[in-house]
């Protein structure tokens, strides 16, 4: 009977926990805070434009109505040929997702869309917020802040603006279920770690801070960051960004301090290009052999994204 007790509570907590928090936002019209305000939103968006095509993906994972988005330079480390994002670009073929533009956000193009929502974030080379005033006369703009946000506090956000709020909870219970299982299994590197993605062969380091997606991730895992010298801790990218330290020269092994370094957007030849550095040869991880890419789509940390690091990382530290 104990047994039986407790497979049915675990049953109905599978079933029911998807749901929880859809009577925050049920119903329509609703409001809903974004980073320009509360925003009232009269009925469910059908043709949702996404000006980012960081959140792109995201709106993507929860099956919201995302008809265009702007786009990155094609072909690159984490772009397909679209300029989308290689771990979601494939989603986006099938669901005849359009490209925009690549780079600068394009008013006229998101208007000939016809949308009725606009989602646009607040910071990152895809931001399209000065526009934001000249979008509100085309439909309703939500603005996301992802530079201080976990991927899933992103797409409960946008769950709550679109009325996927289930499909949020839903992939977000699988994704922390599979964390749960995880965590465990994982036999760390010597701690603590320095997360980066490693640019334009060595010229700098984007390091990842703890209020990154992929900092969050990390330690949601049971990593340890290490922390940031104090007097490279204000050089957050373009002034305002709280999820990466821009990183160069001989500032790139004063800041990279971890005993071990997770790489992202890296294979094994980017981590022969960093043990070949010669500002980091001789840093405690590289002799020591401690250097780890996590694969080449994580530029950006969504639900595709996220999972795919969760396999590598299984496949790296699971013995």
């Amino acid at each position: 009977m104990i047994r039986s007790s407790r497979l049915l509570n675990i049953l109905l907590v599978s079933v029911l926990l998807p749901l929880a928090g859809l009577s925050q936002a049920a119903g329509w019209p609703r409001q809903v805070v974004t980073d320009n305000g509360t925003i009232t939103l009269k009925s469910a968006p059908k043709r949702i434009v996404s000006t980012s095509v960081t959140l792109t993906g995201s709106l993507l994972a929860i099956d919201a109505p995302v008809i265009a988005s702007g786009a990155g330079v094609p072909n690159s480390r984490f772009t397909d040929s679209q300029g989308f994002f290689s771990q979601w670009g494939a989603v986006a073929k099938q669901k005849h997702v359009q490209r925009l533009y690549i780079g600068e956000a394009n008013a006229e193009m998101v208007a000939a869309q016809a949308p009725d929502l606009i989602v646009v974030s607040a910071t990152g080379h895809d931001s399209a917020l000065r526009l934001v005033n000249q979008l509100s006369s085309i439909a309703p703009v939500i603005v996301v802040n992802y530079d201080d946000k976990s991927w899933q506090q992103v797409v409960t956000l946008l769950g709550q603006a679109t009325g996927h709020e289930d499909q949020a909870q839903t992939i977000i219970y699988q994704f922390d279920q599979r964390v749960t299982a995880l965590k465990p299994a994982l036999k760390l590197p010597p701690q603590p770690v320095s997360a980066f993605v490693w640019n334009g062969g060595g010229k700098e380091v984007n390091l990842w801070t703890a209020d990154s997606a992929q900092g969050k991730l990390l330690q949601q895992l049971g990593f340890t960051l290490a922390p940031t010298p104090t007097q490279l801790a204000t050089s957050h990218s373009m002034g305002q960004r709280k999820d990466i330290i821009q990183l160069s020269g001989e500032k790139m092994s004063e800041g990279l301090s971890g005993k071990s370094w997770l790489m992202f957007v890296a294979d094994e030849d980017t981590v022969n290009q960093v043990n070949s550095d010669r500002f980091l040869q001789q840093t405690p991880a590289v002799k020591q052999g401690h250097v780890y890419p996590l694969g080449n789509d994580n530029f950006r940390l969504d639900y595709y994204s996220a999972t795919h690091t969760l396999a590598i990382l299984e496949k790296r530290f699971v013995h």
